[in-house]
């Protein structure tokens, strides 16, 4: 410690430590975060603290497409307009946002919670690909669209489930190369995914 120098209180280090585990929360921002909460009123601060406990609380992950949500169907799943006769897989939840978003899309989802990874250690078990081919026990779907990230890990990922789904003689397709490659889902804009949504290309193993 430097002569002189003299650290915050405990709570506001204690604040600051937290909030630098967030993902895109650097050091400066986690301090300028909680600076800033210091200047709230109580009131403020309180109906913080309660959305997170509520958040923890209350969501839990679709039984059917493993999205995060408040009820079991989520309203999704269970909004007798969707196509069920169409899956688009994805890696997040947020993914599902952006392609909302665009309005392009009728069908209903699944969500993997994340890509193969030999890198990270994240292999096939590790996602949700047994709930995704329950699914398929109806024979209700007729297609699949793999809408993994155009990355190195949203690509393998793609790659495994085409030869997994194939058999199962669903048509399965790739959104369109509108989206940039490296980039992630989330990101796009709404005009981007709608053409690449559009333009979906069948995947063959």
């Amino acid at each position: 410690m430097e002569p002189g120098f003299v650290p915050p209180a405990e709570p506001v280090v204690r604040l600051i430590e937290q909030f630098h585990k967030l993902p895109g929360i650097g050091p400066k921002t986690a301090q300028r975060l909680t600076y800033y909460l210091m200047k709230q009123s109580d009131q403020d601060v309180r109906e913080l603290a309660e959305a997170i406990l509520e958040l923890k609380a209350r969501i839990v992950v679709c039984s059917c497409c493993q999205n995060l949500t408040d009820v079991d169907p989520c309203p999704i799943c269970a909004g007798p307009q969707r196509d069920a006769t169409r899956i688009c897989v994805v890696e997040e939840p947020l993914d599902i946002l952006a392609l909302e978003r665009s309005r392009g899309y009728k069908g209903l989802y699944h969500v993997l919670h994340g890509a193969i990874s030999p890198m990270d250690g994240i292999g096939p078990e590790e996602l949700r690909i047994k709930e995704l081919l329950a699914r398929f026990k109806n024979g209700t779907v007729q297609e699949v669209i793999l809408a993994t990230n155009p990355n190195l890990e949203g690509e393998a990922t793609a790659m495994y489930l085409c030869r997994l789904l194939t058999p199962l003689g669903v048509r399965v397709t790739r959104l369109a190369r509108g989206l940039p490659v490296g980039g992630d889902l989330e990101y796009a804009d709404e005009v981007t995914l709608l053409r690449a949504l559009e333009g979906r290309q069948e995947v063959k193993p």
